[in-house]
């Protein structure tokens, strides 16, 4: 039987869209070593500030940074927890992998004692 799955948005949706971009990736990164204003965000890049202003905007939608005001300086600051969210999807599908690799190895082993291989094909090591 086939589930029927209803998309739905939800915050891991927008976090993979935000992460999708190298552009974004890139101000992730920078904003790992503190706070940042716009205008240095934007240092390393050839586009416009309204552009750079566009990438801020889906990777705050995203709960991946957050702006602040202080005087008459806005800074952004990483927001890594939607980061956590990602990283336990992914990780729920290890026991999948795992399964599979373990699979894999059965197999291989099964190969490397089948009495019909070739020899060179027999009891060789084989890694992944």
């Amino acid at each position: 039987m086939i589930a029927n799955y209803t998309a739905r948005p939800d915050g891991l949706s927008a976090v993979f869209a935000a992460l999708a971009d190298p552009t974004r990736r890139a101000i992730l990164e920078r904003l790992r070593l503190g706070a940042a204003t716009v205008n240095v965000l934007a240092e390393p890049f050839n586009i416009s500030l309204p552009a750079i202003s566009r990438h801020l905007k889906v990777l705050e939608h995203a709960g991946l940074i957050a702006r602040e005001r202080e005087a008459q300086w806005r800074r952004c600051r990483l927001t890594a927890e939607p980061i956590k969210d990602v990283a336990a999807w992914a990780g729920s599908y290890r026991p999948f992998w795992e399964e599979s690799f373990e699979k894999l190895d059965t197999l291989l082993a099964e190969l490397q004692n089948d009495d019909t291989l070739p020899a060179e094909l027999q009891h060789e090591e084989h890694t992944l």
